[in-house]
């Protein structure tokens, strides 16, 4: 059963992606979303199944909106291509819809609580792969949509991101406070340079996967957890120290190279204030990324924190892991390789 529900994830993010047509991309994501119910719901806990009903629920309220704008521009202009897609009305409550699929701001509040609801494993699928789809549909509709909506809510979704996330001492809810706030990057950069905004959300994805595949090799779930991975594993602990400094675009990391791109695009548009206010946002969430790196690296409990070491599985050996940190972290030098 589990093959045939990964297979329907990949399959609903795939139609979605290479379809040209509204009601083909509709049927992919709802494919996707059915079939990622069930893993949702897997522990069999009251948490779970309240995770796996608010994720049902915003999506489908997505879907439905995605399927009243394509409507509507169906019924004014005659086509359900999806790079028609012209009326005013239609391209907002797509772009309302796009947002509300991926959680990104004003739409983010089922994000958080999924997160936590559920392991760390879907996290991580929900984190990344979850966003392929509606981001792929916004960058095909990018041309249309007044740039005014998706720079206020990428905007809000990076101020969001950075405040909800200093909050936390749930790891699974940092993560989705620091998803939003790349959302929040991707999306603002999305009206002026479609191109970046791919790049800056693969980017993200690239550093995200190997944070929770770490979390989940360490069964680290909360900050004082973090602080006792030391036992597990020396190396781990600093790469995940390492790739949170890397989220949050410090350089010489690798998740700096977006974001450098990205205001130099806005800078080259004349729009100074807009990144101005980015890098400000971007110093809200640094303070999270940093309290997280503080905490592994400069804390050696048991003598600083009253956690007890939890026994973990050792010796689980995971080759992605061991391919996606470096590349999570030193690739910034490739920067003028890129073609943009």
């Amino acid at each position: 059963s589990m093959t045939i529900i990964s297979l329907s994830i990949i399959t609903g993010t795939i139609m979605t992606m290479s379809s040209s047509n509204w009601l083909m991309a509709w049927i992919g994501l709802e494919l996707n979303m059915l079939a990622i119910l069930p893993i949702i719901s897997k522990p069999k806990t009251t948490r779970a199944s309240e995770a796996t009903t608010k994720y049902f629920l915003t999506q489908a309220i997505a879907s439905a909106m995605m399927l009243l704008s394509s409507t509507i521009n169906a019924w004014q202009t005659g086509s359900w291509d999806i790079l028609e897609l012209k009326n005013k009305f239609s391209t907002t409550i797509m772009a309302l819809s796009l947002m509300m699929k991926m959680g990104a701001a004003p739409i983010h509040f089922w994000l958080p609580e999924v997160l936590q609801g559920t392991t760390l494993q879907t996290a991580l699928l929900i984190t990344t792969w979850q966003k392929i789809a509606p981001v792929t549909l916004m960058y095909m509709i990018s041309n249309n949509i007044q740039p005014t909506i998706l720079v206020s809510a990428g905007i809000l979704s990076m101020i969001i991101g950075g405040l909800g996330g200093i909050n936390q001492t749930q790891l699974r809810k940092t993560m989705a406070y620091s998803s939003i706030n790349n959302l929040g990057w991707t999306i603002t950069i999305m009206a002026f340079s479609p191109n970046m905004a791919l790049m800056n959300i693969f980017t993200y994805i690239l550093m995200t996967t190997p944070i929770f595949l770490m979390m989940t090799t360490a069964s680290t779930k909360t900050l004082q957890n973090l602080a006792t991975t030391w036992t597990t594993s020396m190396t781990m602990t600093l790469s995940i120290a390492l790739l949170m400094l890397s989220t949050s675009g410090l350089p010489p990391f690798t998740g700096f190279m977006p974001k450098m791109l990205i205001l130099n695009e806005l800078v080259s548009q004349k729009l100074t204030t807009l990144a101005t206010l980015a890098i400000m946002t971007s110093l809200i969430s640094l303070l999270f990324y940093l309290r997280i790196s503080y905490l592994i690296m400069m804390l050696t409990p048991p003598t600083t924190t009253p956690s007890s070491t939890k026994w973990r599985v050792q010796n689980q050996k995971s080759q992605p892991m061991t391919m996606m940190v470096p590349t999570a972290l030193f690739i910034t030098h490739l920067i003028p390789a890129i073609p943009y």
